[in-house]
């Protein structure tokens, strides 16, 4: 059987190893191969540091090489390392609450959900205070600190998700502090994470919501306890031991164990003034085995050099990466191989590739990445954007492919992080020419800018554009609006991060070949001009980009 699948995955490869001569339109067809290949059980769910990644990275390479693009790593090669910390833990030995009415056994699983990110052989915690940190924002251009100066150290910070006027109403002072609905980087689970790890907490615990965070608890524990992190280079780890979320349920109950009311806390943690509470005579008591390695992963990155400009490099980017085993299903798939998130992406990065290397060179290079371990918290575009092949001020712009709705032509596209940057007009302009209208992400609550690959180039300045169909319901030419949103319904909450996000013959690839044609254009088009795309006034991102290109 593996020498068979082999022999499929190199057939595959072989099938579009000579570009035509004269430029071919972008094919549905060529993309739902890809798809199906990438997803094939013979490459075991694409989960990084396992024999599903080596035959990934090897199937990438040899598709690349095959429409004659060239290796654009680090050295001349077609990879980029990526050191990770992998860590998985096992059955708890203790895993406990101390209250004023006596233990609270805890379910890993049910009750809490908990990883770690440090070398150690168990994850202990021992009679570490529970403190409620609010949103734990700590933000000095918006005149806000959760802090107070409270320490942390040696204690479980308890957050809630999303911003401090998530749930405000317009009459509140906090109302549109942070963007209202839109969710900012305070916002983010891993912002919450390193702001506890900044001030020594041994551990953290966000109390999960579905609608703050955009997702059910579900996809929470889909990891099973799993868990990735970059190595760093000093060697130095997190001083978090334990690091997860707790189910809104077993919240509201630990909040009463306290003698505190979390719907009244949640109010107060709206308001500046909030200082943090001692959840009193609450203490958490941890003893989880740890299994942890470190692993090297590894981005794929291919490069159509410019002919005028080579050193100016526009970047389309997706994750090859999923979840690789999981629990069987209820049709017993065990991988998570995630066909639309994120192989639909990476199969159109090939299909724009072979598009633009068989016309004429770009005037600016053409960089195509497939970044690894995405789905672990962007680490792979991470580590790029940390050590880039290609400075960021020569970098023109990053556009980003993950996620796209496969239910049909839609008379719209969405536009995620509106007032960032002027590639929202550079989108506007490009869908125009489809007869197609802007539509304004209607979910800015998930915080989906801060979620994709294309963030990590956003914190160094770099413009981008993130293509996804998760942040608002297309006007689908059958179905309209709430087609739209009956899609993004069924995807994220039965498939999202699970073994049925796999292709399906329903699939109906109209508005996802729209998207990825919308995606080539604006692309090229920026390769072939002068212009750079800059940040418009008051995005955080501006200060990161300086003079370049103006």
């Amino acid at each position: 059987m593996p020498i068979r699948k082999l022999f499929i995955a190199a057939l595959a490869a072989l099938s579009f190893a000579s570009p035509a001569a004269t430029r071919e339109p972008l094919s549905a067809e060529r993309v739902v191969a890809t798809v199906r290949t990438m997803t094939d059980d013979w490459f075991q769910g694409r989960a990084p540091g396992t024999l599903g990644e080596e035959r990934t990275v090897a199937y990438l390479i040899g598709r690349f090489q095959a429409l004659g693009l060239e290796p654009g790593g680090p050295d001349g090669k077609w990879v980029q390392p990526v050191p990770l910390l992998h860590t998985r833990l096992g059955t708890p030995q203790q895993l406990e609450l101390t209250t004023p009415t006596g233990p609270l056994a805890l379910t890993l699983g049910s009750d809490v959900y908990l990883s770690t990110l440090r070398s150690d052989d168990v994850a202990r915690v021992a009679g570490a205070p529970l403190v409620f940190v609010g949103y734990g924002v700590n933000a000095a251009e918006r005149r806000w600190d959760d802090f107070k100066g409270v320490d942390l150290a040696g204690k479980v910070a308890v957050f809630l998700i999303n911003d401090p006027d998530f749930e405000a109403g317009p009459k509140e002072a906090v109302a549109g502090k942070f963007g209202g609905k839109a969710m900012t980087y305070y916002g983010r689970w891993t912002y919450k994470f390193e702001e506890a790890a900044r001030r020594g907490a041994v551990a953290a615990l966000i109390v999960h919501d579905a609608a703050g965070v955009g997702y059910g608890w579900n996809v929470v524990v889909s990891p099973g306890g799993e868990n990735y992190g970059l190595v760093r280079k000093d060697g130095s780890q997190t001083s978090l031991a334990l690091q997860g979320w707790l189910s809104h349920e077993m919240g509201d109950r630990l909040f009463a164990l306290a003698g505190q009311n979390l719907g009244k806390l949640r109010l107060a943690a709206r308001s500046a003034k909030f200082r943090p509470v001692e959840l009193k005579g609450l203490t958490l008591n941890a003893a989880i085995p740890s299994q942890h390695e470190v692993i090297t992963s590894h981005n794929v990155i291919a490069r159509i050099p410019g002919s005028q400009r080579p050193d100016e490099v526009v970047m389309f980017g997706a994750h090859w990466d999923a979840y690789g085993v999981g629990k069987p299903d209820a049709q017993g798939r065990i991988y998570r191989a995630g066909a639309n998130d994120d192989a639909l992406g990476v199969a159109a990065l090939l299909e724009i590739a072979r598009d633009i290397k068989a016309g004429p060179a770009p005037q600016r290079s053409m960089v195509f990445a497939a970044w690894t371990a995405e789905e672990r918290g962007l680490l792979g575009s991470e580590a790029y954007a940390q050590d880039p092949v290609y400075p960021m001020d020569k970098t023109v712009a990053n556009l980003t492919i993950d996620v796209l709705q496969t239910a049909g032509p839609a008379r719209d596209v969405v536009l995620i992080g509106k007032g960032q940057s002027t590639m929202e007009d550079e989108l506007a302009a490009f869908a125009a020419k489809q007869g197609r209208t802007v539509t304004v992400e209607n979910l800015p609550e998930r915080g989906l800018f801060y979620r994709a690959d294309h963030f990590p180039f956003a914190k160094r300045g770099v413009p981008v554009l993130l293509m996804m169909s998760l942040a608002g319901a297309s006007d689908l030419v059958e179905g309209g609006r709430a087609g739209g949103q009956a899609w993004i319904d069924d995807y994220t909450g039965r498939c999202y991060h699970q073994a049925c996000d796999a292709w399906d013959a329903s699939w109906n690839m109209a508005g996802a070949m729209l998207d990825i044609e919308l995606v080539r254009a604006l692309g090229w088009d920026l390769a072939n001009s002068n212009r750079w795309p800059v940040w418009k006034p008051g995005s955080e991102f501006a200060a990161a980009r300086g003079s370049v290109g103006r």
